[in-house]
């Protein structure tokens, strides 16, 4: 019998056999995942699906039919010895060789023989027996001829074997197969009918961790599925490949102005640029030198197109001409859509464009989020702006020419980042131009090649005429400098200077709480700013009990820490289920694959919060889909949870969706304090409105004298800092909230003079 040998490193498992030590074979379980493990299993699955077995749960038992074949064949007598069986499996599997049939005989007789000493009777030996010779028949006849050869024959097995299975492959194993188990539920299973690992060795590796959700065989067949559709649009090869920005010098508008034929001598490429030019080098020359820039490319006969800021939307017509089908796949849309190239005279420029188109669209399919429909859209764009610029950019063309395409002002919308980045795959240079540094543009590209200047430079429009340029002044010029060194690096901060922000809860002393409570968050500790990001420390805490004697001072201590943004809150729930909520109806459409579909909530008739500014609202849906996607709220991805957080949220009252958008994030945040004296509870939905006000920025403190859980059991987590205060105490009567007016402890220049004063 074959030998099993433990491995080293699982490409051993691709061997052939006489280049193996000692001509062994593998038997290897796998029960962790690493970029390793699964690069393997898909080449040993594609090698076992062509040439092997491939086995995804259990193997079925035998049916009435395959046991009536093999009565009518062998009959029902059985006799546990060697000769007996060897000879049965020449009459079974006649295509097996002589020495691996002895060799399965051998395998076989002494799993009966430990089945025998364990306590089986004769009858559950025959029945193994014939469950073993229809297996071989109906699962593994495939490569029971190859046993024994030099290119091992392979099986994989994804899921938790049975008992009579790992005999089986344990048979199969001796006789001269590769066997890797999947087994992505754990060792549990496996360890229950094989303790000692007996019949197959563990892999090890200090990277592995666990499998991701739904890893298995299904998945691996439905990429590979994918990866042949994907390459199946692409077509038959055509067309001249890019090669960007490779043979530049890095000067900008240098290397756009050099003349494609002076730019490399291999046919089979086109030599282009892809170039982001940040700020400015000199504030007097920049606008001439762009002016001279598009002059000589025109006196060079280049095709020259100018957009300036966001790329006018395709109209009714534009559309219209975009050829398109009902799809049922993203590949099935991608090839029918890259059928409208067609127009296209030059074969090799429409293979270029083709391909180009492809590798734009697989690229956009593959954001997470992205529907048919929604990637149906993004193509009809692309396409229309294409068919748009086609007759000015490739007027005239043959091989070798490269026309250019310049974008004034930083990109701001994905069709136009899309677009550029799919012009950038054809043979025209592309130059995006952002002289103003304190606009962002949102194209990132693995082949862009971006160029920073210090200098920031307002203007509209690309000069395409003397007179074409708008320009600040220099006053105006002036004014953006100083504007930038004082509120760049030094403490100082501009009004709502920063559009997004991170929380952090502070762990503090409950005496601390009144200390931070009224500082600016720019004076609090871990306050910082990264990337353009500020991290905002805030307050999140539960006070229990009370330290003080007396109810007044108690109270009062409370009324210290309203501010003029502050919410007080003495009676719960506030929001109640049955309250009328105009955007539940419609939350199962605004949310798929743990993202928001961000465009479609914006664009819905019930969505609110349409009138406050754009960058609030992106950051309102940023922490919405973090609170859902922290699963902190009980039942989020179990029964639809994660849907009324949504409606919850998205209609919070106006007086709250105002206070987020007066937030300055280096300044006083806005805060509620709940001042819960009796039996009641928050609702979920008030529950789901305070976590999401705590990612939002504000400080949130509950005071609750009783000690209850007045928060409600819908935290996953104890997501409030709790601060044990003193003795619980019951009764109290929170006072009315018109009580709770902003308290300063500011002394006036007359309380000073008259020492007058709290």
């Amino acid at each position: 019998m074959f030998e099993r040998k433990n491995i080293y490193e699982l490409n051993d498992f691709f061997k052939e056999l006489n280049k193996r030590p000692d001509r062994g074979v593998y038997f290897c379980r796998i029960d962790g995942y690493n970029d390793e493990v699964r690069e393997f299993v898909v080449k040993y699955y594609e090698i076992a699906r062509k040439n092997g077995v491939v086995i995804e749960g259990r193997i079925p038992n035998p049916t009435e039919s395959n046991l009536a074949y093999y009565d009518e064949m062998m009959g029902r007598d059985f006799v546990m010895n060697m000769d007996y069986i060897e000879k049965s499996l020449r009459k079974w599997l006649p295509r097996v060789h002589d020495h691996e049939r002895h060799e399965m005989a051998v395998a076989m007789n002494d799993t009966f023989a430990m089945l025998v000493s364990q306590g089986k009777n004769e009858n559950m030996i025959k029945n193994t027996y014939i469950k073993f010779m229809c297996w071989l028949y109906y699962k593994f006849e495939r490569i029971v001829n190859n046993l024994g050869s030099n290119d091992v024959p392979k099986i994989i097995y994804d899921g938790d074997i049975s008992h009579y299975e790992l005999l089986l492959l344990n048979v199969l194993n001796k006789t001269g197969c590769d066997i890797v188990l999947l087994q992505t539920n754990g060792e549990s299973a496996y360890m229950k009918i094989d303790p000692k690992s007996s019949m197959s060795e563990i892999y090890r590796s200090d990277t592995l961790k666990e499998f991701p959700e739904g890893f298995g065989i299904k998945e691996i067949m439905r990429e590979l599925q994918d990866k042949a559709e994907r390459e199946r649009i692409y077509g038959s090869e055509g067309g001249i490949k890019p090669c960007t920005n490779a043979w530049i010098k890095g000067d900008g508008i240098d290397d756009i102005k050099v003349e494609p034929k002076e730019r490399g001598s291999d046919d089979s490429f086109f030599y282009n640029c892809f170039i982001r030019i940040n700020g400015v080098w000199d504030k007097g020359s920049y606008m001439n030198e762009l002016y001279q820039m598009y002059m000589e490319l025109k006196s060079d006969n280049r095709n020259v197109i100018i957009t300036d800021g966001t790329i006018k939307p395709p109209d009714v017509d534009e559309i219209a001409r975009i050829k398109r089908d009902n799809y049922k796949s993203v590949e099935q849309l991608i090839g029918g859509m890259a059928q409208n190239f067609v127009f296209i005279s030059n074969t090799e420029l429409r293979q270029t464009v083709k391909r180009a188109f492809i590798n734009e669209a697989l690229k956009v399919s593959d954001e997470t989020g992205m529907n048919i429909n929604r990637l149906l859209n993004r193509m009809v764009f692309l396409l229309s702006y294409f068919r748009r610029y086609f007759d000015t950019l490739f007027r005239g063309y043959k091989k070798g020419d490269v026309a250019c395409f310049v974008h004034m002002g930083p990109c701001t919308d994905e069709n136009d980042v899309m677009f550029l980045e799919f012009l950038a795959q054809t043979p025209v240079d592309v130059l995006i131009l952002n002289p103003d540094l304190t606009k962002h543009c949102m194209l990132k590209s693995n082949t862009l090649y971006e160029i920073n200047n210090e200098l920031s430079l307002t203007t509209e429009h690309f000069p395409i005429d003397d007179s074409s340029a708008r320009m600040g002044t220099l006053a105006y010029e002036a004014e953006r400098e100083l504007d930038s060194i004082m509120y760049t690096g030094t403490g100082l901060y501009r009004g709502h200077q920063y559009e997004n922000a991170n929380t952090i809860t502070l762990k503090t002393m409950y005496e601390e709480i009144s200390i931070l409570w009224r500082q600016d968050l720019k004076y609090r500790p871990n306050f910082s700013i990264t990337d353009g990001k500020v991290n905002i420390p805030v307050i999140f805490a539960k006070v229990c009990g009370v330290k003080e004697d007396s109810e007044s001072e108690y109270f009062n201590n409370i009324k210290k820490l309203v501010t003029e943004d502050t919410m007080v809150i003495t009676k719960v729930p506030v929001i109640h289920q049955t309250d009328i909520n105009p955007v539940k109806p419609y939350v199962t459409e605004f949310y798929r694959n743990r993202k928001l579909l961000r465009d479609k909530i914006k664009a819905h008739s019930s969505y609110q919060y349409g009138y406050i500014k754009e960058e609030v609202q992106d950051y309102i849906l940023d922490k919405l889909e973090l609170l859902i996607n922290s699963q902190v709220i009980k039942g989020t991805f179990e029964n639809g949870m994660e849907y009324t957080i949504i409606a919850t949220v998205l209609n919070m009252k106006k007086e709250i969706v105002r206070m987020i958008q007066n937030f300055d994030f280096t300044k006083s945040n806005p805060k509620i304090i709940y001042i819960l004296t009796s039996e009641d509870i928050l609702s979920r939905e008030d529950a789901i409105v305070t976590a999401f006000l705590n990612l939002v920025g504000y400080d949130i403190i509950m005071f609750v004298p009783t000690g209850y859980e007045s928060e409600g059991r819908f935290y996953n987590s104890q997501i409030m800092e709790r601060h044990e205060a003193g003795e619980y105490k019951y009764d109290l009567r929170a006072p009315d909230v018109s009580q709770f007016v902003p308290y300063t402890d500011r002394q006036t220049f007359f309380d000073k003079i008259f020492k007058r004063g709290r």
